[in-house]
This record gives structure tokens, C-alpha cells and sequence, in this order.
């Protein structure tokens, strides 16, 4: 019988189609801090919340997903007993928040392609690699960026 952390866990690699062969890694590079979806408000703008959980060295959802890109705010809320930070990919630079034990804080980024953004803390060594965590958008790139090869499978 699966316990409740298997099934997310399967639920979430589904979701992102990585339960089949040849698919991407990214459901197993993770620590699996779980999958979360950004909130969108009528006005267009993306949200969402990452909290890091005490003693649990990972940010959670350490997966998430933009339905398209856009503009996005994060809250990061450090619920650990230890300092932590969060660098975040932004077109190309980063932005970076410092996020001290039991605080809160956000950042604004954009992200208009689609594709896997990885982001981290680069505080500490955390169990040898420090907290790693992802957001994917989704969509299809531009006609002119795509490369000149056969249609590939799609999930």
C-alpha cells in the first residue's frame, strides 16, 4: 500500500509527464518538496507562496508550475530554525532575498519563456548541497526559436 507522501510524489511526476522513458530528470533531481501552482489574479499578475519547512532542508513546493510566463511575485516564508536565502532567475539575472530563521519575504521576477528555472540557496551547505527547487512554464516556445529538427513526441 503507497503511503500519502508516495502518492503525491507519483502525482506529481505524472503531472509533469516524467513517469514514462526519455522523459526529463527533473522529478528526480529534486528533493520533493512537492508540486504547487501559481495563483493568477484577474489583472494578469502570478503569485505564489514557498515555505521552508523546519528541519526539513527543502523548500515546499520545491516544484513549481506557471501556467505561462509573465510576471511572478513569491512570498518565501523560512519556517526553519536556521538562516536560509532564495536566488532566483529573472530573464537572465537574478534576484536574491536573504531570509533569516522565522521570517518572511518577496521577491518579483519575470520569466517569459517557457522552459525550467532553477533556483536555491547558496547560504550554508545544507546536507552537502544546499535547498534546490524549480518553476516550470509551461507553454511553447516562439516559431523563431525553435530548432530546425522532426516533431518530437509530446506527452
Amino acid at each position: 500500500m503507497a503511503t500519502a507522501g508516495q502518492q503525491e510524489l507519483s502525482a506529481v511526476v505524472s503531472e509533469l509527464g516524467l513517469d514514462h522513458q526519455n522523459k526529463a530528470t527533473i522529478g528526480r533531481l529534486l528533493n520533493h518538496g512537492g508540486l504547487g501552482h501559481v495563483e493568477e489574479g484577474a489583472d494578469g499578475r502570478m503569485s505564489a507562496t514557498i515555505r521552508i519547512t523546519e528541519d526539513e532542508l527543502t523548500y515546499s513546493p520545491s516544484i513549481l508550475v506557471m501556467p505561462h510566463g509573465g510576471e511572478l511575485e513569491i512570498e518565501f516564508l523560512n519556517d526553519d530554525r536556521n538562516t536560509h536565502c532564495a536566488i532566483v532567475p529573472s530573464n537572465g539575472d537574478y534576484q536574491w532575498i536573504w531570509l533569516p530563521n522565522h521570517s518572511r519575504g518577496k521577491v518579483n521576477i519575470n520569466l517569459d519563456g517557457p522552459g525550467y528555472y532553477w533556483y536555491s540557496s547558496n547560504v550554508g551547505n545544507d546536507e552537502g548541497r544546499g535547498l534546490m527547487g524549480a518553476i516550470v512554464v509551461m507553454g511553447d516556445v516562439p516559431d523563431e526559436a525553435k530548432l530546425d529538427r522532426p516533431p518530437q513526441p509530446r506527452p
